[in-house]
């Protein structure tokens, strides 16, 4: 099967469609092609996979990304046995001539309207419906993949749903320490990023620092900065995620502080169950998804949960986690217990690749000797010198990748 999958808006090492669907494709033996940011990233694209680079959309230059998505897809589209797309935006980009195609569902995308911060504000909620409509009248031309169960009920009809799980190693490489705890994901206000930074000057007198590992939105970049000038964080930027996850190995804790906005209420944060697979104690606000996995489990308890937008709550709950070496092993060993029965990916790879034959037409190929190890988030095989180019757009820049440095001042 020849997979074409495609991306203008989501970094081209999104862990989802990356490291874990696209990695799974190629794992089963099928041929990938991937339409993604690349030059605009700073990204050289895995040499097992035929790169096209297009431009990235960001706020509201979007235009003449989806231009140049409709004319790669056009053109590559009738080539493939299936399309798989991972933006709304690409439903206004996509060619008349084109294989089986499946959209994969990973936000609600009317109510990430209601905290993006380059959409106006008069526009939100009247575009609500708009999305909506958009939304129906998809179901009835292609097919879904949904990333949360609680996406069903946006639909008319049944879709299969792909949770938005990881790679959960046989045991956490490194016990939960005392001197930070990480946050791991886009940055954003909606996604607390003011209390994370308030964190961090409040918890700096204790001799404990506070790590973000992830890109972040064009408002709270200065404030990261400063915070950074502060040394009240520590903000590495986008990292891909294999590394981002070796990063956060032996913290105290990990933070997940979203605001209680509707985007988040039905879906499972992935930063909370990447915590869990690596043996970190959760420190959480109160998203009923987060809720029912930190603290709503049979096994017991992994983490805390604490109130929205209450920074002094979640230091006092990594500083109950400091004080107490038996608490924060014990939260640490069931959320991993948890994680790796419930939420290792390749439990989800092989329907998720099964799925895809199956609406392709094509019959499934021999899998071919998997690139890393079972349950282990390794980087890659590395890029050679010289990969080969995309087919549409300059060349990107190859990327040597090394140990996260802090972002510049």
């Amino acid at each position: 099967m020849h997979a074409l999958v495609a991306t203008v808006v989501h970094h081209p090492e999104d862990a989802r469609i990356l490291h874990r669907q696209i990695r799974a494709l190629l794992d089963a033996g099928h041929r990938v092609t991937y339409m993604a940011p690349f030059a605009d990233s700073g990204v050289t694209p895995w040499r097992e996979l035929t790169p096209v680079d297009v431009p990235r959309a960001t706020g509201r230059r979007r235009l003449a990304s989806l231009r140049a998505a409709h004319a790669a897809l056009a053109h590559h589209a009738p080539q493939a046995d299936v399309l798989l797309f991972h933006d709304p935006e690409l439903l206004l980009a996509l060619p008349r001539t084109r294989p089986a195609t499946v959209w994969d569902v990973h936000e609600d995308a009317a109510a990430a309207l209601l905290t993006k911060p380059w959409m106006p504000r008069p526009l939100r909620r009247p575009l609500g419906p708009v999305v909506r409509g958009f939304e129906r009248r998809a179901e009835q031309r292609m097919h879904l993949l949904l990333a949360e169960e609680g996406y069903r009920e946006r639909f008319a009809l049944a879709h299969p749903v792909v949770p938005n799980t990881t790679y959960v190693p046989e045991r956490p490489e490194r016990r939960p320490g005392t001197d930070r705890v990480v946050y791991l994901g886009h940055l954003s206000a909606a996604r607390g990023a003011h209390e994370l930074i308030e964190m961090g000057r409040m918890l700096r007198p204790h001799g404990v620092r506070v790590e973000i590992i992830g890109a972040a939105d064009p408002g709270i970049r200065p404030l990261l900065r400063e915070a950074q000038r502060e040394e009240a964080v520590e903000w590495y930027g986008f990292v891909p995620n294999d590394q981002a996850l070796r990063m956060v190995s032996g913290a105290l804790a990990g933070v997940c502080l979203l605001q209680d906005t509707p985007n988040y209420r039905s879906s499972l944060p992935t930063k909370v169950v990447e915590y869990m697979a690596h043996g970190l104690p959760v420190v959480s606000t109160p998203n009923p998804a987060a809720v029912s996995l930190v603290t709503g489990r049979p096994e017991g308890e992994c983490g805390a949960i604490v109130p929205y937008g209450d920074p002094s709550a979640a230091v006092d709950a990594v500083l109950a986690l400091r004080s107490d070496q038996a608490l924060r092993e014990r939260l640490a060993a069931t959320g991993h217990a948890v994680a790796r029965s419930w939420f290792h990916w390749p439990q989800q790879a092989e329907p998720f690749v099964r799925q895809l034959e199956e609406w392709a037409g094509a019959p499934p190929r021999l899998p071919r000797q998997a690139r890393t190890a079972p349950g282990r988030a390794d980087a890659p095989e590395a890029a050679p010198a010289a990969p080969p180019a995309p087919e549409c757009g300059p060349e990107p820049e190859p990327v040597e990748f090394r140990p996260a440095r802090r972002m510049p001042l």
